[in-house]
């Protein structure tokens, strides 16, 4: 579903001193796979899932989508790209917390000429079910941190993406919660056929993962076989 050759993100320092968040000579990703990527604070995990998303232009290199190279999009395209394809649920959430827990997993329907439907609507209700939020809140500030998250997977599921791009999706919940969200990930993964991509440390969603790839300093250092993951060949 995505290659990865000769990526590097570079940025300068206050000192216009140039320094490399993530530099990686070629990574393959498939469908209907879990991985989870782990590694040190600044090692470049988020800025791999918004390389990903389309979102962080490389400073060289190419990613690539079922054979195409999403930078090579204009930006208009690029964004119905992006709604099509990728289901992307931020670690801080970005909720609107005078809205609905309803009407935020719908907001994404009124740009692009999309419209809040009646299968949309039906759609989000039903992920909020699954998921165990209540959608009968008039409030997303009314909902405990845990249940923010879920709606914010639950917003990122919408549009029935085939790539889910998912920064830390387990960090606010407690051990039941992460074990509902870890399940639906994996299904989502084996049974659906997704690419679900996670930046996570929770060994609750690391033991389910088909590989761990590990990231240290901007560089994939190793992949790491454990629970169900299967040993792979460092990229």
């Amino acid at each position: 579903m995505f290659a990865i050759e000769n990526l590097k993100l570079s940025y300068r320092d206050d000192g216009n001193r140039p320094f490399t968040v993530l530099e990686l000579s070629s990574l393959d990703l498939k469908a209907g796979s879990l991985v989870v990527v782990t590694g040190p604070s600044g090692s470049g995990k988020s800025s791999l899932l918004y390389a990903l998303s389309g979102l962080l232009n490389p400073t060289t290199g190419t990613v690539f989508h079922d054979g195409a190279d999403i930078y090579a999009l204009s930006e208009a395209r690029r964004d119905r790209w992006r709604r099509d394809t990728i289901g992307f649920i931020f670690q801080d959430f970005h909720l609107i917390p005078e809205l609905s827990p309803l009407a935020n997993v719908t907001l994404a329907t009124h740009f692009g000429g999309v419209g809040a439907g009646a299968r949309h609507k039906a759609r989000a209700a039903s992920l909020l079910e699954d998921l165990q939020v209540p959608g009968e809140r008039r409030h997303a500030s009314l909902l405990s941190r845990g249940e923010q998250q879920r709606t914010a997977i639950a917003r990122a599921l919408l549009f029935d993406p085939p790539a889910i791009l998912a920064d830390e999706p387990t960090a606010s919940l407690d051990s039941d919660a992460s074990t509902l969200v870890a399940n639906k990930l994996q299904d989502l993964a084996r049974k659906d056929g997704r690419l679900v991509l996670c930046v996570s440390h929770d060994p609750i969603l690391i033991t389910r993962a088909d590989r761990v790839l590990h990231l240290d300093r901007g560089h994939l250092k190793e992949t790491t076989p454990t629970g169900n993951a299967k040993s792979e060949i460092p990229a």
